[in-house]
């Protein structure tokens, strides 16, 4: 009876072990080493001074995200490969899931922002295809080198009109797009077989978008694994694209439930925010969000990242003050329990 009672338990434990793994808390926490360099020590909410990656896992997240820039010289070298290394080492020694972002630029890649590597400006297309993939498997290759497992892959960071303007513009382009993004999913699984590989737009209140880009990838053959959205209420706000941080919920979510019923892939909101100087508010903004993706999209919403929580000043959507967490970064410890 007894070992009956013990494999019943080990049963429950095993089971209670992967519920918890289905879904993922993460942040991209990609600002960490040059934080560090600049002197800024971060601390727990009872004062105490911690590593990021460690204070992440402290919060109860699961599960980390990093960028990164093909060749940013000129900005300190941060998150390039070296540095995305030694970060990716750190969410390891914390038993925290990685995912990396691959922005394809030597800075910020964004809807309005896909500019061309300097290193790679006067390439061809055919030789910008294989310039992608080289980087790409460079990059992981040397991750797995260091014994780091890598779960995702982001080909392009919110890649709504493609990347690596004009070449892979995809209003002009998609077909080139196309092809470039697959260039990306073909190194990724030849360093990372069963890495899943997500193409990250933004707006994902918006379904429009997500329809012109993923019919296009289609289309045109390029293969990927997961959607990933950005779901930021703070700014769609600002866009005109809705009138409430309820109104974002409600859209988003619907879209995640249409999109897997058109595209039949599983989904993850990587980016996410609230405005740090309302953390009640931003702490019930995020309680909602990460509910809408966990309880109401059938199980196809994977996970909820938050990114840059650490980053204050200008940046309007962090979750920290003065160098501690606020009330916004509650959502994801309460979710985790």
């Amino acid at each position: 009876m007894k070992r009956i009672l013990a494999f019943l338990i080990g049963v429950c434990v095993v089971s209670a072990v992967k519920a918890q793994q289905s879904f993922w808390l993460g942040a991209d926490i990609s600002g960490t080493t040059e934080l560090e360099a600049r002197g800024c020590q971060l601390r727990n909410t009872q004062g105490e001074p911690r590593e990021n990656t460690a204070l992440m896992r402290e919060l109860g997240l699961n599960a980390v995200r990093l960028r990164v820039w093909v060749n940013p010289v000129e900005h300190g070298g941060f998150c390039n490969k070296e540095d995305v290394v030694r970060m990716a080492l750190r969410a390891k020694n914390w038993g925290m899931a990685l995912m990396i972002d691959f922005h394809y630029s030597d800075w910020w890649a964004d809807p309005g922002h896909q500019n061309i590597p300097a290193q790679w400006k006067q390439m061809t297309y055919k030789e910008m295809k294989k310039a992608l993939y080289d980087h790409t498997h460079d990059v992981l290759a040397a991750i797995r080198k260091a014994g780091v497992e890598v779960r995702w892959v982001q080909v392009g960071n919110e890649t709504t009109h493609g990347f690596l303007w004009p070449v892979g513009r995809a209003e002009d382009n998609m077909q080139q797009y196309a092809a470039l993004t697959d260039a990306g999913y073909q190194a990724v699984k030849s360093v990372y077989p069963k890495a899943e590989v997500i193409i990250h737009l933004d707006g994902g209140c918006d379904p429009r978008r997500y329809d012109f880009i993923f019919d296009g990838l289609i289309r045109y053959k390029a293969r990927f694994d997961m959607i990933g959205l950005s779901v930021y209420p703070y700014w769609d706000i600002k866009g005109n694209l809705t009138k409430s941080w309820q109104e974002t919920v409600e859209k988003f979510t619907a879209n995640i439930n249409r999109m897997w019923q058109k595209y039949h892939k599983p989904l993850m909101v990587v980016e996410t925010g609230a405005e740090a100087k309302k953390p009640v508010e931003g702490k019930q903004i995020m309680a909602a969000i990460i509910d809408a993706s966990r309880n109401k999209t059938n199980g196809h919403c994977k996970g909820v990242f938050y990114w840059a929580p650490e980053l204050e000043g200008p940046y309007p959507l962090g979750a920290f003050q003065d160098g501690k967490p606020t009330a916004i970064m509650e959502a994801f410890t309460e979710a985790s329990r």
